[in-house]
C-alpha cells in the first residue's frame, strides 16, 4: 500500500489518496495493495512516521518532490533530521505517542548502585527516548525523598525499602510509589576501620558504632541480619546510625565510627585512602539481593503514560548495557566525572570488573562483585516487608503479597521487557537464601516469628 511508500523517494505521491488513504486511485487499490512494500512490521511504520513528518514540512506534494529530486535523499533525511530527529519520531510513535512531558528531573545519590539511571544521561540512554534529562546529585536519602515527594524530581534513585515505605506512610506521609526497575544486585560489603583488622569475628564488635545510608535499606536490613546470626543484638550491643554515603570514609578516618556496611564506591574509597578494609562483600550473605532502585510516582506514572514508558526503557536498556563485563570500563569513565560520582576511574574500574584491592594486602576478583538485573521480583519486596516487621519500623499486620505487587511492578516491567525484544525472567521462580537460610515468601509472617531476636 502507498502509505507505505518510502516518502523520501521523488517519484512516491503522499497527498492523492484513494478511501485507504493511499496515494493512488480508488480503481487501482488492489494493485496497488499487492506491490512490495518495506520487509518487516517495524520498517513499514518507521515510513509511515516519516511520511506524517515530510507531509507536515512540505504540505504541498509537488514541492517535496522538487525538493527531494533536487538535494537527494540522504541531504533531506539529515536536514529534516537537524529540526526533528527522525528517530525520536519513530520511537515515539512505537510508544503510542510523544512523551508528556520531554524536560525532567530524576534525582541521584552518587554511588555505583546508581550506575544505570546516572550512565543514561552521558551515554544518551535519555536522549534515544526523546527525553531531556537532568540527573541532579543529591546529598542524601531523606533529601532524595522529600524532593520527590515534593514533586521537584519527577523520578528518583532510591533504595528499595524506600518505596515500600513511603507507601506505607512509614517515616513519610503515605503516598503510592513504585519500583518498575531495580537499579543493581550486590555491589555493598562492610567496611571496617584499619585498627580493627584483627576482629574479623562479629562476635568482637560489641560496643562498634556502625553507619548505614538509610534506616528504610538493604543495608540496614542486612547488617542487622549479619550481626544477629552471631548472637548480638543491634539495638543493645551495637549502634547504628544513619550516615549519607558520602561522608562515610570521612567518619571512618575521623574515628567517629568503627565501620560501615555502606555503597560502593566508599567501600572502596576506604581502601584507596588507607583509612579501612573490606571485611566481606554483602553477596557473601545473599547472592543476588536487591539494594537500589528507579523510582516513580503513580501519581506521575499515571499522569504521563509515554514518558514513564520512554523512562523505564531508557533504564532498562542502561541496564542491560551495564550487565555486561565488557562495557564496565567505559562506563567508569562516563560515571567519574565531578558532576557525577566524583570519583577516581581507577576505583570505580576495581568496582565495576571485581578485580579489587581489600586493604588487608590482597587482590581479589569477583565480577559478580557488583551486577546489574531490572527485574523487581515482589519476592524481593515481601523479604524487606519481613525485615521491617522484625526490627518494629511496621507496628501493624500487613498484607505482604499485595503490597509487593503494587510497589514492585513486575508485570509492568515484564511486558517493558518483552517489547524490547528482552526475554523477561518467570515471576514466580526466584529463590532466595540468606545466610544460608532458605526465604519462603509464601509465609513471611512464619519468618519474622521464627528469629529469636527481633522487636515484634
Amino acid at each position: 500500500m502507498s502509505m507505505f511508500k518510502d516518502p523520501f523517494d521523488p517519484k512516491a505521491l503522499l497527498s492523492k489518496r484513494c478511501s485507504c488513504g493511499g496515494a493512488h486511485a480508488e480503481a487501482d487499490h488492489g494493485h496497488v495493495a499487492a506491490a512490495a512494500v518495506p520487509v518487516g512490521e517495524e520498517a513499514r511504520w518507521e515510513r509511515v512516521v516519516d511520511a506524517a513528518v515530510l507531509r507536515a514540512v512540505f504540505p504541498v506534494d509537488a514541492q517535496r518532490r522538487l525538493f527531494l529530486r533536487t538535494v537527494g535523499a540522504a541531504t533531506a533525511m539529515a536536514a529534516i533530521s537537524s529540526v526533528l530527529p527522525l528517530g525520536t519520531a519513530r520511537e515515539a510513535f512505537a510508544q503510542g505517542g510523544m512523551p508528556e512531558k520531554k524536560d525532567l528531573k530524576v534525582g541521584f545519590i552518587p554511588i555505583t548502585c546508581a550506575t544505570p539511571i546516572i550512565m543514561a544521561h552521558p551515554m544518551g540512554f535519555y536522549a534515544k527516548h526523546g527525553l531531556d534529562v537532568e540527573v541532579v546529585k543529591t546529598a542524601g536519602w531523606a533529601v532524595i525523598r522529600d524532593k520527590a515527594l515534593a514533586k521537584e524530581y519527577d523520578a528518583a534513585h532510591m533504595l528499595s525499602p524506600m518505596p515500600l515505605a513511603i507507601s506505607l506512610g512509614v517515616g513519610a506521609t503515605a503516598t503510592p510509589w513504585t519500583i518498575p526497575a531495580i537499579e543493581n544486585i550486590n555491589g555493598q560489603a562492610i567496611t571496617l576501620a584499619m585498627k580493627h583488622k584483627d576482629k574479623r569475628d562479629p562476635k568482637d564488635w560489641k560496643g562498634f558504632k556502625f553507619a548505614v545510608p538509610f534506616d528504610y535499606s538493604m543495608h540496614n536490613y542486612l547488617l542487622r541480619y549479619y550481626v544477629a546470626e552471631h548472637g548480638l543484638d543491634p539495638d543493645k550491643d551495637i549502634s547504628i546510625r544513619s550516615v549519607p554515603p558520602p561522608e562515610m570514609v570521612a567518619n571512618l578516618r575521623a574515628d567517629n565510627i568503627d565501620g560501615f556496611l555502606g555503597p560502593d564506591p566508599f567501600n572502596q574509597r576506604a581502601v584507596f585512602d588507607g583509612v579501612g578494609f573490606i571485611h566481606m562483600l554483602t553477596k557473601e550473605m545473599w547472592d543476588g539481593h536487591p539494594c537500589c532502585a528507579f523510582a516513580i510516582s503513580k501519581e506521575f506514572a499515571g499522569a504521563n503514560p509515554n514518558t514513564y514508558k520512554a523512562l523505564l526503557k531508557s533504564i532498562i536498556e542502561a541496564t542491560a548495557y551495564a550487565s555486561k563485563q565488557e562495557n564496565r570500563l567505559e562506563i567508569a569513565k562516563a560515571i567519574a566525572p565531578t558532576n557525577y560520582l566524583n570519583q577516581p576511574e581507577t576505583v570505580l574500574a576495581q568496582i565495576l570488573t571485581g578485580t579489587y584491592a581489600d586493604g588487608l594486602g590482597n587482590v581479589k576478583k569477583d565480577p559478580n562483585r557488583i551486577d546489574f538485573d531490572p527485574f523487581p521480583w515482589n519476592q524481593f519486596a515481601i523479604w524487606m516487608l519481613t525485615q521491617m516487621k522484625r526490627w518494629g519500623q511496621l507496628k501493624a499486620d500487613v498484607d505482604y503479597g499485595k503490597v509487593a505487587s503494587e510497589v514492585f511492578l513486575a508485570t509492568d516491567t515484564a511486558g517493558m521487557m518483552k517489547e524490547m525484544g528482552l526475554t523477561p525472567p518467570d515471576p514466580s521462580k526466584k529463590t532466595i537464601v540468606v545466610m544460608g537460610k532458605a526465604f519462603d515468601p509464601a509465609k513471611p509472617a512464619a519468618y519474622v516469628d521464627g528469629f529469636a531476636i527481633k522487636r515484634t
